[in-house]
C-alpha cells in the first residue's frame, strides 16, 4: 500500500506542478507556466502540513487561477455579457471577484446571492437577462471550495472526503458540457466560448477544463489511497446535467 501511495502522490505531484507549453494548429507555442511555489513554504506554518495538505494547496490554487482565465477569457468572446455587470474592463471584473472575496463571501445580489449548482443552473436559465458569466464562474468556484470543506489552505488536522473531489471533477465536466451545447430558444448558444470553423481553431476553453478536471481527478484518488476510502465512480449522463452532490 505505501508504494501504491507513494506512486499515486507522485503522479498527483506531476501533474499539479508541472508545465507544459500548449500548442493548436494556428497559434504559436505557448511558454511553459512557472512550477508553482507555496507561498509560506519558508514558514512556520508548513511544519503543520503533509505533503498531502500541500498538493490540496495547490490543487485549490491552480484550480482558482484557472477559474480566473476561463472568466476572463469568457469575458472577452462575451463582452455583452460583461456590459451587463459593469463599463469597466473584463480584468477589473476578474479581480473584483476573486481579490474581493473578503468582503463579498462570492455572494452576489446580482444573481440572487445563488452559489453552487444553483449559480451555473441560473447562467443557462432562459428567463435571466443578467451577466451569464458571473453566475457561471461564482458557482465553480464556491463548488470548489464546497468540496473542500470551504477552506483553501489545508493542515494535518483537516478531513477532506476524496469522494467529493471526485464529485467535483464530474461536476466540471457538465458545467464544460452546459457551455458548450445549452442554447436558447433561437438556437444560439448563451456563451460563446469553444470555436471550430473554416477560419478559426479555439479549443483554449476545453484545455482549460482539462486542466482542472485532471488536477481534480488525480487529488481525489491519491487521497483516497492514502485514507483507504472507497470512491463510487459513477457514469454521469452530461446530457441530463445533473450535478452531484457533495
Amino acid at each position: 500500500m505505501a508504494n501504491l501511495i507513494n506512486i499515486v502522490t507522485n503522479a498527483v505531484l506531476l501533474s499539479l506542478l508541472s508545465a507544459c507549453a500548449v500548442t493548436s494548429s494556428n497559434t504559436a507555442t505557448q511558454p511553459a507556466k512557472a512550477i508553482p511555489e507555496q507561498r509560506d513554504g519558508s514558514t512556520i506554518n508548513q511544519l503543520g502540513k503533509t505533503d498531502f495538505d500541500r498538493m490540496a494547496d495547490v490543487e485549490v490554487r491552480e484550480n482558482t487561477d484557472s477559474l480566473r482565465l476561463l472568466m476572463l477569457k469568457l469575458y472577452k468572446r462575451n463582452p455583452h455579457e460583461l456590459q451587463k455587470s459593469t463599463p469597466d474592463v473584463a480584468e477589473k471584473m476578474v479581480n473584483w471577484v476573486f481579490d474581493g472575496k473578503a468582503q463579498h463571501h462570492y455572494k452576489f445580489a446580482e444573481i440572487n446571492n445563488l452559489q453552487s449548482t444553483a449559480a451555473i443552473f441560473l447562467a443557462f436559465n432562459p428567463e435571466y437577462k443578467g451577466d451569464r458569466v458571473l453566475p457561471f464562474i461564482v458557482g465553480l468556484q464556491t463548488m470548489l471550495l464546497k468540496a473542500h470543506g470551504e477552506k483553501t489552505d489545508f493542515y494535518f488536522t483537516d478531513n477532506i472526503d476524496p469522494q467529493h473531489i471526485y464529485n467535483m471533477a464530474r461536476n466540471i465536466e457538465i458545467a464544460a458540457w452546459k457551455l458548450s451545447n445549452a442554447r436558447d430558444e433561437a438556437g444560439a448558444l448563451y456563451l460563446l466560448s469553444n470555436e471550430i470553423n473554416d477560419k478559426e481553431s479555439n479549443l483554449s476553453f476545453e484545455r482549460e477544463f482539462g486542466k482542472m478536471i485532471g488536477r481534480t481527478d488525480l487529488y481525489a484518488i491519491a487521497l483516497a489511497e492514502k485514507s483507504q476510502r472507497f470512491i463510487s465512480r459513477v457514469v454521469q449522463n452530461l446530457g441530463a446535467s445533473l450535478f452531484l452532490p457533495f
